[in-house]
């Protein structure tokens, strides 16, 4: 695991009318989370395409694109079309998980699969070898400011060791609730990609919060106790 943990701030819970300007509070930035919502896979519906090439032309920060969607086989070309950097796709909306984690990759960008927090880790098993990412959701998908669920932590710890028997390294990336409070324990535990939507744009200067998520992160990441 990297000792510089990135941050991935969610602009799910950035303001919509001054996107622009949110945007550019987070140009430090490791990447921009940007959540992909159906209506049908979550009880929610967010960003199209055409949102993603409007952040592409004001940003620089590679785009982590997180598909919520049912049919992930369907979509998953309108956001690499759009200029997605990384594609993630829930295991439990795909049926043909390895071809469509294939399919993105083909097309240039990094692919990953993505976990509720009801599903199992052992499940990855077949693919850990192939994908570039692992994203295990802390909160039930669909909506920011949940609070992070504790038993994420035991899942990220076995996603971390069966990463070490495979012989792999993807990213570990882990998204809600998570904030200053905790990101030293959700580091500790495994992750190295932590998404932060209410703590970074809840924050009075959000782009300050980015540097504390990424320096108490990191210090947990070196295994400084006074992180």
């Amino acid at each position: 695991m990297s000792c510089t943990v990135k941050i991935a701030p969610s602009i799910l819970s950035a303001d919509m009318a001054h996107l622009a300007r949110d945007l550019d509070r987070i140009a430090g930035a490791d990447y921009i989370h940007f959540d992909v919502m159906d209506g049908h896979f979550t009880g929610n519906l967010t960003f199209g395409a055409d949102i993603l090439r409007a952040v592409k032309r004001v940003s620089d920060v590679p785009c982590d694109v997180h598909m919520m969607v049912t049919d992930p086989d369907h979509m998953a070309d309108w956001f690499l079309d759009a200029g997605a950097d990384i594609v993630t796709v829930h295991w439990e909306a795909s049926t043909h998980l390895n071809r469509t984690l294939a399919h993105i990759r083909e097309r240039g960008a990094e692919a990953g699969v993505v976990l509720n927090p009801a599903t199992p880790v052992s499940l990855l098993e077949a693919v850990i070898e192939d994908v570039d990412m692992v994203l295990l959701m802390s909160v039930n998908p669909g909506f920011g400011g949940q609070r992070f669920i504790s038993g994420t932590l035991a899942k990220i710890r076995e996603l971390r060791a069966m990463c070490t028997r495979h012989g792999v390294s993807p990213k570990i990336e882990v998204d809600g609730g998570i904030s200053r409070k905790n990101v030293a324990e959700v580091v500790s535990a495994g992750a190295d990609v932590i998404v932060a939507g209410s703590a970074v744009f809840g924050a009075e200067d959000p782009a300050a919060e980015v540097e504390v998520l990424r320096e108490l992160g990191s210090a947990a990441a070196r295994g400084d106790v006074r992180a």
